[in-house]
């Protein structure tokens, strides 16, 4: 099967399986990082099968959404693309990047699977989870868990495991110190860290009418 045929069948299964997914992480989470990834791999040498197929299957079954269950991402991704005839070696790739691009894999530290090809989907996923469009995704995953907006009391845990991130029902603020404000000094490409300085920048900003607002000094 060629490339654009699995790719335009690869959209079409993820917008079905995320037809009812939370705002943050549905098909047009999805179709941005797809944009963002295509965006960063024209500077990087990189297989372009490997990385558009990763960015678009990444979220499929997201774990946060499954008990924290990690494994049911990689099995359906794994069915799909068996069911498309790629080769192995691009389904073994694009298995690997899912199962380590997230954060919270980030702070396993028995993670080893690295690629240029990861690093530039892992790069497009973090843009997404900053700027404008990441304060936005942030709060509506907030109010889906019904957490606090903010509390001044609850002070931001930037010493987590894996396990303690994953479990975590602090305010939606404190992820900001938790992750967001943590990603631009993570990103791996040079079009990534170009692009997540600006937004990281916005972020900060941010923060700052938000206490200047919630003290009534503005």
């Amino acid at each position: 099967m060629d490339k654009n045929t699995t790719i335009k069948n690869t959209i079409n299964f993820v917008k079905k399986e995320l037809s009812d997914a939370e705002g943050g992480h549905d098909w047009f989470h999805i179709e941005r990082v797809y944009n963002n990834t295509k965006l960063i791999a024209k500077e990087e040498k990189v297989n372009k099968t490997v990385v558009e197929l990763a960015a678009l299957l990444h979220d499929i079954a997201d774990s946060k959404f499954h008990n924290g269950n990690e494994t049911i991402g990689p099995k359906k991704a794994k069915e799909f693309l068996e069911s498309q005839e790629v080769t192995l070696e691009i389904m073994d790739h694009v298995i690997h990047i899912i199962a380590n691009m997230s954060f919270s894999k980030s702070l396993d530290t028995g993670t080893t699977f690295n690629s240029l090809e990861l690093q530039v989907v892992q790069d497009a996923d973090r843009l997404d989870a900053i700027g404008a469009i990441g304060i936005a995704r942030a709060f509506n995953y907030g109010g889906f868990k019904n957490r606090a907006i903010y509390n001044p009391e609850i002070k931001p845990n930037l010493n987590f495991t894996k396990e303690a991130y994953k479990k975590s029902e602090a305010p939606t603020i404190n992820h900001f110190y938790e992750k967001l404000l943590l990603l631009k000094d993570k990103m791996n490409t040079k079009t990534g860290k170009k692009i997540a300085d600006q937004r990281h920048q916005f972020i900060v900003l941010y923060l700052e009418q938000f206490y200047a607002e919630w003290s009534g000094k503005r």
